[in-house]
């Protein structure tokens, strides 16, 4: 099991994030905020971050340049330690996973009803709901060995697993925002960030996948 490089772990969280400040990608994998923040500023001048704002917000996202740097790293880092092979059959592991948290959360926002297959969910039935949220327990004990394995190969993969039973338990205890919202570090949320980690890390493309 290895340590990834600084420089790797800050382009590495944008790229998981999707555009974030610079307080956010230093505590994603527990850096310096001011190593974060100069090494920042090197991959902006060399083209591979940029920081953008608007409507009072800031943060940092990758450019294309800065795309294909963070996968030349990470396949030479996965080459470095031999864990291709373990990463991409925990992968295979992970796709039908996959479908089935994207049904759940699915199935979180709408709930037909005779006249309307897309009618919002608006949460007045606890047994659908109850449903979803076994569903997704279903997902996170499947989850639980697929994290072990790939913490065993790099730690920077450590955490997916106690991350999304934390917002698990959150949503089981009423706080519906916890399944769904890109604003909070909800079960969809945390999917998102392992799903990205892993294609990121085997170099695919997500819309090319089965």
């Amino acid at each position: 099991m290895c340590d990834s490089s600084p420089g790797l772990l800050v382009l590495h969280a944008v790229r998981i994030t999707g555009f974030a400040d610079t307080p956010v990608i230093a505590r994603r994998y527990g850096l310096d905020p001011a190593e974060t923040e100069e090494l920042l500023l090197d991959a902006e001048a060399l083209g591979w971050v940029e920081h953008t704002a608007f409507a009072g917000t800031g943060g940092w996202s990758l450019t294309e340049p800065g795309r294909a740097e963070n996968e030349r790293r990470l396949a030479a880092e996965l080459t470095r330690v031999g864990g291709a092979g373990e990463v991409r059959d925990v992968y295979r592991g992970f796709l039908p996973l996959n479908a089935l948290l994207l049904q759940a959360c699915t199935d979180w926002q709408l709930r037909p009803t005779a006249g309307d297959r897309l009618a919002v969910n608006d949460h007045s039935d606890p047994a659908w709901d109850a449903g979803v949220l076994h569903e997704l327990a279903c997902v996170d004990r499947a989850l639980t060995p697929l994290a072990d394995r790939l913490g065993r190969v790099l730690r920077r993969f450590r955490g997916y697993d106690t991350r999304f039973a934390t917002a698990l338990a959150r949503a089981r205890a009423g706080e519906a925002a916890w399944v769904d919202r890109t604003d909070v570090d909800s079960c969809h949320r945390v999917w998102f960030e392992l799903h990205e980690d892993l294609i990121a890390t085997l170099g695919l493309d997500r819309h090319a996948e089965p």
